[in-house]
């Protein structure tokens, strides 16, 4: 009826003994790669925090300021 296929045969070779020790490298890489996200996102909100500075001081000086209003202006 059907042909049978050859078995599939695997040879196990003599595993290495598992670690648990975390190297000095892998520990070294973790914070570099921390560091390097925190330098990231620092400069990220440096920049998105100067941009609307900017923007809110070009605002104002657009502003009509010479309408009375019941708001006051904290002049940042």
């Amino acid at each position: 009826m059907l042909i049978q296929q050859a078995p599939i045969i695997v040879e196990v070779l003599e595993q290495p003994q598992a670690t648990r020790d975390i190297s000095l490298d892998v520990v070294l890489g973790m914070f570099s790669m921390a560091g390097v996200l925190l330098l990231f996102a620092l400069v990220g909100g440096l920049i998105v925090g100067g941009v609307t500075i900017v923007v809110r001081r070009a605002r104002d000086k657009k502003a009509d300021l010479s309408t009375e209003s019941d708001h006051v202006r904290l002049q940042l």
